[in-house]
């Protein structure tokens, strides 16, 4: 009897900084979305697509759910809770070698809306003990009927594939929404914009991360093949601004270093980035900012 093709769409949610990043770039097996040890590292809602001959997962990449402070905090809230509804499957992602804390409760009180199945996933088995583990288990099972709880490790790949393998005996029979070499759906542009700001983080200590936003201003090919990418990186202080280029342009110098060479590898040609910095005040709280950085939810 021939297998029918299965489809479906499943939301990742949780805390941030538990690792949904990670864990979607493990199942993709690319990167798709910015990973970094800051907290609320993703701020948009991002489609990322697992095909094979079976089935196709079309991942929800979701910002972490937390109290927000600014409208931007609001945005990345309300991005996060959409993404609950008409879904197929929601994966509620918790960092193992971590307290329970409100913020996880606060979700599973959200999830109590849902229809869909639930999987706990327990991420980072690779820094707790088969005890921890098992304590995890045991605290969360209480609080909520899931219908799985899956431990993997994110950053190893240790039990990813079993999540694959649970998702493909609930999803529903369906087509295939997406080309099989799609991976995401975001534009090129903002994939550029993102890898910027992720380096952007790594290359920062300070708290200034949360305030920059990166913007593709202009991106072609011209004659000699190389793509020209010019962007600006906003930041809210005329303070920041010297802390992002650095001394002698020693930060934005490296960021450049660091982007190039990831761009190139997904645009498959040689780039020259061409970065700006510029202070747009406040632009958190500012709903036509937001809406000129692509922060727009979908209702």
């Amino acid at each position: 009897m021939e297998q029918k093709f299965k489809s479906g769409f499943v939301a990742v949610v949780g805390r941030p900084n538990v690792g949904k990043s990670t864990l979607i770039n493990t199942i993709i097996k690319q990167k798709v979305t910015i990973v970094s040890d800051k907290a609320q590292t993703t701020r948009n809602r991002i489609l990322c697509i697992h095909s094979d001959d079976a089935c196709q997962i079309i991942f929800l990449d979701t910002p972490g759910i937390h109290k927000p402070k600014h409208k931007l905090g609001q945005f990345m809230d309300e991005a996060a809770f959409s993404s609950m509804k008409d879904i197929d499957a929601v994966l509620f992602l918790v960092s193992g070698n971590e307290k329970k804390g409100p913020g996880d409760q606060f979700i599973i009180h959200k999830l109590e809306n849902t229809k869909a199945p639930v999987f706990l996933i327990i991420n980072k088995t690779d820094v707790m003990n088969r005890g921890d583990v098992l304590q995890k288990i045991t605290e969360y099972s209480s609080l909520y009927p899931f219908s799985q709880i899956i431990p993997v490790s994110a950053r190893t790949g240790e039990n990813v594939e079993v999540i694959l393998e649970e998702l493909k005996k609930i999803l529903p029979e369906g087509p295939k929404y997406f080309p099989e070499d799609m991976i995401t759906d975001q534009p090129e542009r903002l994939l550029v914009a993102e890898i910027v700001r992720e380096k952007l983080f790594r290359c920062m200590q300070e708290e200034i991360p949360h305030a920059i936003a990166v913007y593709v201003d202009e991106m072609k090919t011209r004659g000699n093949a190389k793509v020209y990418i010019r962007m600006t990186v906003y930041v809210e202080r005329e303070s920041q601004k010297h802390i992002v280029i650095g001394k002698n342009g020693t930060v934005l110098k490296k960021v450049g270093q660091l982007a190039r060479q990831e761009i190139e590898n997904i645009l498959g040609s040689p780039v020259f980035l061409d970065i700006w910095v510029k202070v747009k005040r406040d632009w958190r709280n500012q709903a036509s900012a937001l809406s000129e950085f692509g922060y727009k939810n979908e209702r």
